[in-house]
This record gives C-alpha cells, sequence and structure tokens, in this order.
C-alpha cells in the first residue's frame, strides 16, 4: 500500500512539474556613452568632488546609483535639478512626496463563564427526566495601537565628508522586446543576440545628476548615458543554475537558483512561456 501511495505521489508531482509555465529571460546589455571603470562590481564615474557607481543587475534594471563625498565639505544633492531621462524623456528625481511610516500592534483577552440550567426531556427509555446542563460564554476583546509618523521628500540631500548615499527610484524598462531575430522561447540551441549601434538601440537612457560643495552657490552638472548593445532571450536552465549557498564552510540543505553570469553592466527581465504559440 506504501509503495502505492508513493508511486502516485511521485506521479502527481512529475504531473504538476509538467504543466507548470516554463520560464525565460530576456537579457539586456548596456554600454555608456563615456568612460565608466569597473570597481568591485560596480561601473564608476568619478570625477574631483564625488564617486558615482552603478548596478544595472536587476529585474528591469535598476538607475539607481551611490554618490560618495570626495572632498572635506559638504556635498548638496540637488534632486530638484536630476533627472532620470529615457530616450528623451526626462523624469523628475524630486516629486514633493510625502511619506508616512507607520507601527501598529495588538493583543487578544479572552473572558469566560459558566451557566447552568434545568433541561427537562424524554430520555432514550422514553421515561420523563430533569437534568442539569451547564453552559460556557466565552468573549475575545482585541486591543489595538499604533503610530504614524510622516516626513516631506528631500528636495536637497546633504552628503557629509568621505560617506555616500543611495538613491533609487526607477527601472529602466518592464516591456518586452520583440525581434524578427529572437526567438520569444528558446530552446538551448536557439538563445540568439540581437546587436545595436547607439544610433539604432531601441533604449537609451541617463542620469542628469546637479550637486554643489560646501557654501556654493555653483551647481556642479554631469550626465551619466548608456545605450542597448545587445538583447537575448534564454529559457532558464541557459543562464541560471542549482547551488547549495554558502556561508563559513556550511551549505545550506537546499540548492537555491543563481544566475550564472550577472554582470553591472546588464539587467533582465523575466517571462512565462503561455497560450501564445508565436515563435517571435
Amino acid at each position: 500500500m506504501r509503495t502505492k501511495n508513493l508511486h502516485a505521489i511521485i506521479c502527481l508531482a512529475l504531473l504538476m512539474s509538467s504543466c507548470a509555465p516554463a520560464t525565460y529571460y530576456q537579457v539586456y546589455k548596456a554600454i555608456p556613452t563615456e568612460k565608466l571603470v569597473i570597481e568591485q562590481g560596480s561601473l564608476v564615474y568619478e570625477d574631483e568632488h564625488c564617486e558615482v557607481a552603478y548596478n544595472l543587475w536587476a529585474e528591469g534594471g535598476n538607475i539607481g546609483f551611490s554618490f560618495f563625498n570626495k572632498t572635506d565639505q559638504n556635498i548638496y544633492l540637488d534632486m530638484g535639478a536630476s533627472f532620470f531621462v529615457l530616450n528623451g524623456v526626462a523624469h523628475d528625481y524630486y516629486q514633493d512626496r510625502i511619506f508616512t511610516s507607520s507601527i501598529a500592534s495588538g493583543s487578544t483577552t479572552s473572558r469566560g463563564r459558566s451557566v447552568s440550567a434545568s433541561v427537562t426531556g424524554f430520555n432514550f427509555l422514553d421515561l420523563l427526566q430533569t437534568n442539569r446542563a451547564q453552559v460556557n460564554k466565552r468573549i475575545d476583546l482585541m486591543n489595538s495601537s499604533g503610530s504614524s509618523v510622516s516626513y516631506n521628500e528631500q528636495k536637497i540631500i546633504c552628503i557629509p565628508p568621505q560617506t555616500r548615499k543611495n538613491v533609487a527610484e526607477y527601472r529602466i524598462t518592464e516591456a518586452l522586446y520583440r525581434d524578427c531575430d529572437l526567438f520569444r522561447y528558446p530552446k538551448r540551441n536557439q538563445a540568439r543576440t540581437k546587436q545595436f549601434y547607439i544610433t539604432d538601440s531601441p533604449i537609451v537612457f541617463s542620469n542628469r545628476i546637479a550637486y554643489s560643495v560646501g557654501l556654493s552657490e555653483v551647481l556642479m552638472k554631469f550626465e551619466n548615458e548608456f545605450y542597448i548593445s545587445e538583447i537575448s532571450n534564454y529559457p532558464e536552465k541557459e543562464i541560471t543554475e542549482l547551488n547549495y549557498t554558502e556561508f563559513c564552510g556550511e551549505k545550506d540543505q537546499v540548492k537555491t537558483r543563481h544566475f550564472k553570469n550577472g554582470s553591472p553592466d546588464k539587467f533582465y527581465i523575466t517571462y512565462m512561456k503561455g497560450g501564445d504559440t508565436r515563435k517571435h
């Protein structure tokens, strides 16, 4: 009996795994239009006052940046004069928003009491009988409390000397790129790469950043621009692998899926194969 049950469980698991939609990844490679160096897993821009580091590797592409103050004075990052630009359309970093942070807590208490009463009726021998019946009553009381703090978005971000602050707001794109040269649901031997120059790239994006140093009223400005040079579609097993995560010489008991070739100048979009049977 146990063997039959185990066989049924295995068959059910195989059936469910075969019905699960296949996972694919569209991978984008970006090239900066000016020289940025790769340092410690980041693309780094540097001038006499600051270092700005990028790591695009994320779902949809992370155009956020880490701003490091190299000077011995405060640097004031002007978010009102800084923009994310996507294919010529500027998106504001400063949007004059109000953020709220909330904390809530609760507890439950119970109160109960017993009530007795006389119950008269016929028993299973058809004889008249009177019994005492007891009923328990319980009342649950919920007590809750909470607090919230609201704060305004900062238009000017102060970065102290020899420190860094991280700015994150936008993804580069969430739209799947389709092309006759790319199989939408490729097998391992069907993975292709579509290449572009800056003149025909489907995505050109940049950060325009403005800041001032110390008490100076002079606004320093620069732009870090990128364009998509390659787009590739991959099945999940081509770009990821199952490994044991290891920490201090100890491995996890369960394997987790990792990307094989993540890079700060690349990003990806995850998509599933549905009922659409079109190749491209």
